[in-house]
């Protein structure tokens, strides 16, 4: 049977947690906030259209209130980025992230924890449009720098230690990719525990390189906990939950598992679709699984109309915003 491609998680970036302290205005200040500690908690649970609104006045009032240079206005220029990022809007993210880089190396110094948080969502955002030359050395820094000034086993380092196993899987360099997945979840669960849903991300990315490496008990049992995990923190609808079916999707098609995998699928396309809509570049690749199950089926006027899909939604996702 013909390989199906396994997609591989979007390694979601963290959003900027401090808020700042505020300055002349204070009710302003009070006011953004509030919007950004509502923006995060909608962030947390997948809806990124509903944060986006929130985190677009936040950085409005930050710049009123501070100017648009300011390092307060930075926080709510990756805010707003990461926003932009999750619900596929790369050229926005990448425009945003930028600025708010500019203005953290400027306030802050190019050696800061906050600028590796920066260089860490540039890095992914790279990693996501396959400009992958790009991507690696900017990640490789943010973690040079987290590990400078942090130490080894600080959780803040596993985003961009994912991040370029990512990186490295996405260019199937599976063997370079696998041992930094595996360190970044042992990190993380020593620190928060084996329940932490942050680390879901890591064992879906964890999974996807065990299946290239043909570990594929090793990456059923990551995949079922992954969707386990999610579920009880967020909600059966979270995006981390659809890309973990469409994983172990992939994985049940590979083993020739048919029922269970097309029942994935679907599954993961539904989820997909109700919460980050239908033509999120983040559903291409389960419609593009989806076509090739059918495909290696003979099932040829479904392979089609999912292939036809995938293709629309990726040319749409390339375009300029």
């Amino acid at each position: 049977m013909k390989a199906l491609k396994a997609s591989f998680c979007i390694a979601v970036t963290a959003l900027a947690l401090s808020l700042s302290s505020g300055a002349s205005s204070r009710a302003a200040e009070d006011e953004a906030g509030t919007l950004t500690q509502q923006m995060k908690e909608l962030y947390r649970a997948g809806k990124y259209t509903e944060a986006l609104p929130l985190a677009q006045k936040a950085l409005a009032l930050r710049e009123k209130e501070f100017g648009p240079d300011d390092a307060n206005v930075a926080m709510s220029l990756n805010d707003l980025g990461t926003i932009h990022y999750n619900l596929g809007q790369y050229a926005v993210a990448e425009l945003l992230y930028k600025r708010s880089l500019a203005i953290r190396e400027k306030t802050l110094g190019p050696d800061h924890a906050e600028v590796a948080t920066l260089l860490n969502n540039l890095g992914d955002l790279y990693r996501a449009e396959e400009r992958y030359a790009e991507a690696e050395p900017i990640l490789k820094r943010s973690i040079a720098i987290r590990e400078k000034t942090l130490g080894p086993e600080d959780p803040s380092i596993v985003m961009a230690m994912s991040n370029l196993a990512a990186t490295y899987s996405n260019q199937r360099r599976y063997i370079e990719a696998e041992p930094l997945f595996r360190r970044g979840l042992a990190i993380l669960e020593k620190a928060h525990g084996p329940d932490d849903p942050e680390a879901t991300v890591l064992m879906s990315n964890l999974a996807d390189a065990y299946i290239h490496l043909h570990r594929y008990a090793d990456a059923e049992r990551l995949l079922k906990r992954s969707i386990v995990v999610t579920e009880k923190a967020f909600g059966p609808d979270h995006p981390d939950v659809a890309q973990a079916m469409n994983n172990l999707g992939a994985l049940y098609a590979r083993q020739g598992r048919n029922a269970e995998a097309e029942k994935l699928f679907k599954q993961s396309v539904a989820t997909f679709e109700k919460t980050l809509g239908p033509n999120h570049p983040d559903l291409a690749d389960v419609l593009e699984n989806l076509a090739a199950f059918y495909k290696d089926r003979g099932r040829n006027t479904d392979a089609e109309q999912f292939f036809k899909r995938s293709i629309a939604i990726r040319k749409a996702a390339s375009r300029p915003i």
